[in-house]
Formats: C-alpha cells, sequence, structure tokens
C-alpha cells in the first residue's frame, strides 16, 4: 500500500461526510482550523510537537513504578515472604488500570462536549498530584489509593488519539496516530527508566543526597518529582494546543442535505447517503470493524502490559528463583535502550514499511517474531555478565519494536472504523475495556510471577518457562484472532 493510499485510506475509512464542505462557523475552534488545514497542506509539526509532549509525560508514570515496585513492596514490609512480593506488587500495578476502567468512558463523552483540549488539562494536573502523592507514600494501602486516583482522573488516552487524527489533514492521520503511538511506546520504557535510575537516590548517590534528606526518607519520590516537573512543563505546553472539536451542530444537517442535493435522481448514491447518515447514528457496540480492532487491542495490551510487570520482577529477582539479579539501574538501563530505539524506529524504520506495506500489513509478522522471541528469555537465566547484558538489551529493543508496530495498527483500525463526532466515545470504549485487560494483567502476573518462583524446580516445566509459556500464550490468542471470520477490516482499506 504506498504512501498516497495510505491518506486515502484513511480518509475513506472515516467517513466524514462533506468534511471540507462544513460551513464555517466564526468563533468556533474547529472551524478554525479547518480553514487553517485547508489553506496549509504541509505537515503540522508544531501541533504534533505538542501532542507528543503531551502524550509523553501523560503516559510517563503509567509502569515509571515497575523498575522499583519489588523494593518498594519490600520496604513496606507488606509481604510475609520474598516469594510474596509478586503477588502485592500486582495490585499495585493494577489499581491505575482499574481507575481508568471506570472512568474512559465518561471522559470520552466529556471530550466529545466539552473539547479534547480540557481534557488533556485536567489529565495533565492529575499526573502532576497524584504522582507525586505516590512517591510519598508511607504505607501499601496509600500507594493503592494515589495509583488508583492517577488513573481514575487521567484520561487522556483516549482523546488524544481521536485529537491526533483530527488536528491535521487526512493523509496526515496516520502520522498523528503513530507519533501517539510512539510517545506512549517511549515513555512506557523511559518512565520506568526514570525509575530505575532515580529510586533509592540516597543509597545509589550518597554524595549528592543524605539519609536526611526528603529524598533519603521517601526513597521513591525523586522519580515521581521529575517525572511530576516534566508533566507540569507539558502542561504549559497545553496553551498552544488548538481545539479542533466544532461547537455547532446545524452543519450536519446541511452537509446532509448537500450531499442529498449533488447526487440528484441517482438512487444508488441517495441509497450511499441515507446509509451514511444512519451509520453516523449506529452504536458503535455493534460496529464490528470498531470492536474486533478493540479487542485484539485489548489481548496485544494485556501480553504487553503483564510482559513488562514480569520482566521487571523477573530481572531484579534472586538467581535462585531463576532470575537475573539486576540492580533497578541495571533495569533501567535496558529500558532507556529500548525506548531509544523505538524512537528510531518510529522515526526511520516504520515509515518505510508503511510506505511499502501499509500500517495494516506488519502486525501478524510482528507479533509471530515477538512469540519467537519471547520464547528465548527463560534461556537468558544462564548467561552472565557482558553477553547477558548485550542480549537482554537487544531483545528488549525486538520486544518492544514488535509491540509499537501491533500498537499502531490497532489504532489506526479503530480510528478509521467510525466518524470525527464517534472518536471520542469510541476511543473512550477503546480505553475502557483496554484498561480492564491491563488492570488484570500487572495482578495475574504478580500471581503468576509468585507462584513460578515457588515452583522452580516443576514436574512438567521450570517456573521460570512456564511463565513465559503463559505470556505466548495470550499472543496466540491475538494472532489467531487477527484471521477470518473474527478479524473484521474496514472495507476501504482492502486486505490484511
Amino acid at each position: 500500500m504506498a504512501a498516497g493510499e495510505n491518506g486515502a485510506v484513511a480518509g475513506a475509512a472515516a467517513p466524514l461526510l462533506g468534511a471540507a464542505r462544513r460551513k464555517h462557523h466564526e468563533g468556533c475552534p474547529g472551524c478554525r482550523l479547518d480553514e487553517i488545514n485547508k489553506t496549509s497542506t504541509g505537515i503540522p509539526y508544531l501541533n504534533f510537537f505538542y501532542i507528543w509532549v503531551v502524550c509523553l509525560t501523560a503516559s510517563m508514570p503509567i509502569q515509571s513504578l515497575f523498575p522499583y515496585l519489588y523494593f518498594m513492596i519490600r520496604d513496606l514490609r507488606v509481604a510475609k515472604q520474598e516469594q510474596d512480593i509478586g503477588f502485592y506488587a500486582g495490585f499495585v500495578g493494577a489499581t491505575y488500570f482499574l481507575g481508568r476502567t471506570i472512568s474512559a468512558v465518561p471522559w470520552g463523552m466529556f471530550a466529545d462536549k466539552y473539547g479534547r483540549k480540557p481534557c488533556i488539562v485536567i489529565s495533565i494536573l492529575s499526573v502532576i498530584v497524584f504522582n507525586t502523592l505516590f512517591g510519598l507514600s508511607t504505607t501499601y494501602w496509600m500507594a493503592i489509593v494515589t495509583r488508583g486516583l492517577l488513573g481514575l482522573l487521567c484520561g487522556i488516552l483516549g482523546p488524544i488519539k481521536a485529537y491526533a487524527s483530527e488536528v491535521c489533514r487526512k493523509e496526515h492521520q496516520a502520522l498523528g496516530i503513530s507519533l501517539v503511538t510512539s510517545s506512549r511506546a517511549i515513555a512506557l520504557v523511559v518512565g520506568p527508566a526514570i525509575g530505575g535510575f532515580l529510586a533509592q537516590p540516597a543509597h545509589k548517590y550518597p554524595n549528592l543526597f543524605s539519609e536526611e534528606s526528603i529524598f533519603g526518607r521517601f526513597p521513591y519520590f525523586l522519580p515521581c518529582f521529575v517525572i511530576s516537573v516534566l508533566a507540569a512543563g507539558s502542561c504549559i505546553a497545553c496553551i498552544w494546543l488548538p481545539e479542533t472539536l466544532h461547537f455547532h451542530h446545524d452543519d450536519k444537517v446541511e452537509v446532509i442535505d448537500e450531499l442529498e442535493a449533488q447526487v440528484g435522481d441517482s438512487n444508488l448514491e441517495g441509497g450511499k447517503a441515507k446509509e451514511s447518515r444512519g451509520e453516523s447514528t449506529k452504536n458503535l457496540l455493534k460496529n464490528w470493524q470498531l470492536m474486533s480492532a478493540v479487542i485484539l487491542y485489548c489481548i496485544f495490551s494485556l501480553h504487553d502490559t503483564a510482559y513488562l510487570e514480569i520482566f521487571s520482577l523477573w530481572a531484579v529477582s534472586s538467581r535462585k528463583f531463576r532470575g537475573l539479579s539486576l540492580t533497578s539501574q541495571d533495569v533501567g538501563t535496558v529500558l532507556a535502550f529500548s525506548g531509544f530505539g523505538v524512537l528510531v524506529y518510529q522515526l526511520a524504520i516504520y515509515p518505510f514499511l508503511a510506505k511499502h506495506f501499509g500500517p495494516i500489513k506488519p502486525f501478524r509478522p510482528a507479533a509471530i517474531l515477538s512469540i519467537l522471541l519471547l520464547a528465548t528469555y527463560p534461556f537468558m537465566a544462564n548467561l552472565h555478565g557482558p553477553e547477558l547484558k548485550i542480549l537482554i538489551n537487544i531483545a528488549s529493543l525486538l520486544k518492544n519494536m514488535f509491540a509499537a508496530t501491533i500498537t499502531i495498527a490497532c489504532n489506526i483500525l479503530q480510528n478509521t472504523a467510525v466518524t470525527q463526532e464517534q472518536r471520542g466515545v469510541a476511543n473512550g470504549i477503546s480505553v475502557t475495556l483496554m484498561s480492564m485487560f491491563k488492570a488484570v494483567a500487572p495482578a495475574a502476573a504478580g500471581i503468576l510471577f509468585s507462584l513460578a518462583q515457588k515452583h522452580i524446580s516443576g514436574l512438567f516445566l521450570p517456573g521460570d518457562q512456564i511463565l513465559f509459556l503463559m505470556l505466548n500464550l495470550v499472543s496466540v490468542i491475538g494472532l489467531v484472532l487477527t484471521f477470518k471470520p473474527f478479524f473484521s477490516l474496514p472495507n476501504a482499506m482492502g486486505r490484511l
């Protein structure tokens, strides 16, 4: 699929009826942006940059805790034995996604009614407040509550994807969504890198931080504080974000009337107009093109979240439990390298793949290669020294590249299955269901990790191999569901 065809595909699959023929309303920010996009055919680099920064900082807290969560649970003294740390860690990781599950659809409705920009600003403010409080947690339940409130009030994920596809011309929509996906992918590895390097600063950097300082008394506050400061900077950048929502409704009737007038006496075209009009009010839950893409997105999101939880716990756990005995700083280094590699991949390699194969066709190969790669992880416990560090860095980089490819495809499929007026709610539904899966993922991964450490010498397979086998099983299920009759590709996007 050529690059030009990608733009055409995005436009055709998202049936914005006569979007270019909207009646202009003075004072409407959506109309003002439409006029700008009509006269400017180039890529809106500045708007894309603001979107990238906002999405990056809002996503950083999601998984920044994983490199030090093992040690945090240990220091909170809630686990009775070392093998139980993973059990309690899983629930802390799950509470964020549980909060997001509850609030995702309401945030989508809020964004569709009051605008994308207010939703983005409130979400960034919640990151500043509750991420900071999480770093100051002195009890297990304080950590649970602050993470839950952060997930409940940070409703940026759904609206920002709709926003990225609306702030630009149709031919740049794939790039906009790709930037959102890449910024989140980078945040989900740079965030943990910050956590890994800056947690327990008085222990790691005694010359800079004393035990009596606030960072010594609260050893996990520094990484949260740094992320909150970055979020405050991105909140300022929100000032220059244009609003994309149209705050008027009378033009919908005018657009349909104009469309029907243009088709004249053609019964076929008249039927298409009525079909398009009916589609705009169709129940999103009955839109199988949307729901099949959402379900795939949920399954692979579950896999990615469970993988990061398991990887972080496995990497820092003891060799006697078939772990790698790495420090939180080592894990931070691995994830930082992966983050930089994903950035290069998104900017240099993925556009080439999308240009020659389209954004959808790399989906299945990425899933298959991810399964094969993950099967090699348990054997890395037999390695030591530089050999281990080199291989774990390469494996982590490739794993995140495959995950980014899959996520981009799922997001494009979701946003091309609905109209602009439906995207806020559609993405809200997507985030709700995805968050349900992600809420289950850390808890299930923590329980599974704890059981694996208690059954290292299993009758069937060692515990660590069963751990990664279960992870791969999730990917296999997702891969199978990309085939008919389950998977439904938008008609305008051709064959997968």
